[in-house]
């Protein structure tokens, strides 16, 4: 049965609670060197102490289990039960209520996908029609991940921006390779649109392979005709399957957690027997016209950055507004760790700015469509 739409709470801006907030404050006194001036980037300053200890401990502890992890089916499930786990001990904020989501959609009459999930939503929402949300695509290789292990960030944007926050539980790989789980981003898109939540108020947004899988789904949006989101946020997005641009980046990049090696490894079970022949995976290829506002965000020292910056040049050589931002020193996916980096919690207020520009609170009836 349908989940009810959560409504956006009277503040725009919910505040963090003052432990996440003293805990943000304290550690960006711990950085390194003198505090830049006002007028320097946050993310172009350097890592804080606490940031360069946790790469480097992630470095030994993480990187290399995730480095000799084989590529069959019976490896993954034992990844996906270990990931799973381990995101019991990455507790979110109690400050948000997770809601699940189970629509089989049977009652449109329509050959329509089943949408599941979840609803993360601030305590003070109520549960009706809400006029926007973000529609977050989990990252994990097409492997591995559910929306259980990434409320970290979810929660941090429903907190943050005020708005509603639908994590679909799509199918993922190898059993279902691509394009199983575009098919489940626009379903999930379809849902939010057919219960009246207009499309600019919506925004698009994931991590890693989701990061890939939200900019597919924005390019999958105009090519099918779908009214457009009002932006999208990538965080480190994968966005070369073949994995080119981080083979040859490898020698230079000091990335903490995973390499070139074992990302092909996994792009070959995300794309399945048909391969890298769907131009829907090849995103610094898409024509990228009439594409809503963009922000990536990338960690300096990560292998996958010369991908966020090649598809940053695609989408400004098409015309579309693209903020790019190199965060120096980070890892990957590093604002998963928002409620312990002063870096990953500044990378989500920024996040926070960019949804409040561009979703616009008086859309037009005719965007809600089926």
């Amino acid at each position: 049965m349908d989940s009810p739409l959560p409504s956006r709470p009277p503040a725009e801006v919910t505040s963090l609670p003052l432990a996440d907030m003293e805990a943000d404050t304290a550690a960006d006194t711990d950085a390194t060197s003198p505090d830049p001036a006002p007028r320097t980037p946050r993310h172009d300053r350097s890592p804080s102490v606490r940031s360069r200890a946790l790469s480097g401990a992630i470095r030994l502890g993480v990187r290399p289990f995730v480095h000799r992890v084989p590529g069959h089916a019976g490896s993954i499930r034992t990844a996906r039960s270990t990931v799973d786990a381990a995101s019991l001990l990455m507790r979110h904020t109690q400050r948000v209520r997770i809601l699940p989501l189970h629509d089989p959609q049977v009652e449109t009459g329509r050959r329509e996908r089943p949408v599941t999930g979840e609803w993360v939503v601030t305590r003070e929402a109520e549960e009706v029609p809400t006029d926007g949300a973000v529609l977050y695509l989990h990252g994990g290789g097409y492997v591995v991940c559910s929306p259980r292990t990434h409320r970290p960030i979810t929660s941090r944007l429903a907190l943050d921006t005020g708005l509603p926050v639908l994590v679909p539980r799509y199918r993922l790989a190898p059993e279902h390779p691509f394009p199983a789980p575009l098919e489940d981003a626009v379903a999930a898109y379809r849902w939010l649109l057919a219960r009246g939540v207009p499309a600019s108020g919506i925004v698009v947004a994931g991590d890693s392979a989701g990061g890939h899988l939200a900019a597919a789904l924005a390019g999958e949006i105009c090519r099918i005709g779908l009214p457009s989101p009002a932006g999208v946020v990538l965080y480190s997005p994968w966005v070369d399957l073949t994995c080119e641009l981080s083979t040859q980046a490898q020698s230079r990049a000091r990335d903490p957690y995973i390499s070139a090696h074992s990302a092909r490894r996994v792009a070959r079970l995300a794309v399945g027997p048909a391969g890298f022949e769907d131009p829907r995976l090849a995103l610094l290829t898409c024509p990228w016209t009439d594409t809503p506002p963009v922000l990536i965000q990338v960690g300096g020292a990560e292998v996958l950055r010369p991908e966020a910056e090649a598809l940053a040049e695609a989408l400004t050589a098409a015309g579309a507004d693209c903020e790019l931002q190199v965060w120096r020193g980070q890892m990957h996916v590093f604002q998963m760790l928002n409620r312990v980096l002063p870096e990953a919690s500044a990378a989500m207020r920024e996040t926070a700015r960019f949804i409040r520009a561009v979703t616009t609170a008086a859309p037009s009836a005719a965007e809600a469509v089926a």
